[in-house]
């Protein structure tokens, strides 16, 4: 696989001044611009010729020339203007790539996969993420299991730290059981911020996520907002942080019959304990 001149930081800078822009410190633009990096994304994502893949805020393009260069079909979302037109010039037949100049956030994912993907088919999800839509996208694209296989992306090391924490440690939180509630979530690789141009002031990390059909739930809103209500008070014992949505008792005999320890603490509980406490507690509160 080769991977094309954006992978350094001349030729990055000489083709930002053929196009009269610098990078925007609004959007996270923070350039890839170390080859052996991006052969090992498109290595962690084992995209091979045939497969589609999503792209999200691809910039210059020197991730997207790697993918294009394993035969893939490259589906890529840039909101940046100059960026998305010059992304054309990788294929200029449109045959393998196709650009969408607009706002990932608002962008009706599913319809446009839909429209790419043959019967049965999955895409992959491959990017360098902007460090300040990190959690939403990444929450927004493991729910998607019926059109996701994969997603491999680059994040803020600290972000990847609490992406695949385990239950104990000090990071483990609500996103790290919202990913794993819907995904196997590896750690990949750690990238130096010298691997960037302008180089961002912390390192970054690649994490996979091979997206599965969730555990069943009767509610997974209420499940979340347990969740989430739980770690909003980390420190506290789940017996007084969750008191806003049941009451001790519940609590209380929930947690004795799931098995677990009345002086719990949240960063103690594995995804299938929340779900057995959430469950007992909504079976409690419902009887």
């Amino acid at each position: 696989m080769s991977v094309g001149i954006m992978s350094n930081p001349t030729d990055l800078w000489a083709f930002l001044d053929s196009l009269g822009v610098r990078a925007k410190k609004g959007l996270s633009q923070n350039f890839l611009i170390d080859g052996n990096i991006i052969k090992g994304i498109v290595r962690a994502a084992e995209v091979h010729s045939g497969d589609v893949v999503l792209e999200i805020g691809p910039g210059p393009g020197a991730l997207t020339q790697a993918l294009l260069a394993t035969g893939a079909t490259v589906i890529a979302v840039e909101k940046d203007d100059a960026f998305a037109g010059a992304l054309s010039r990788f294929d200029p037949e449109g045959s393998r790539l196709h650009v969408y100049h607009a706002d990932f956030m608002a962008f009706p994912l599913g319809d446009v996969l839909r429209q790419h993907l043959r019967v049965g088919q999955k895409v992959k999800i491959v990017s360098n993420l902007p460090y300040h839509l990190t959690t939403p996208i990444v929450t927004k694209l493991s729910c998607m299991h019926d059109l996701i296989s994969t997603v491999v992306v680059m994040v803020q090391n600290e972000v990847a730290q609490r992406m695949v924490a385990d239950p104990g440690s000090r990071v483990f939180g609500s996103l790290s059981v919202f990913l794993q509630f819907y995904a196997d979530v590896t750690y990949g690789f750690k990238v130096s911020n010298r691997c960037f141009s302008p180089a961002p002031k912390v390192d970054s990390a690649i994490v996979k996520l091979k997206l599965k059909t969730p555990p069943k739930v009767s509610c997974e809103d209420g499940f979340f907002r347990l969740v989430r209500r739980a770690f909003q008070q980390r420190r506290k014992m789940l017996r007084s942080s969750l008191r806003e949505l049941y009451s001790s008792d519940i609590i209380i005999s929930a947690l004795g019959e799931a098995g677990l320890n009345v002086e719990s603490r949240p960063e103690r509980l594995s995804v299938n304990d929340f779900i057995h406490l959430y469950e007992l507690c909504e079976k409690e509160s419902n009887s």
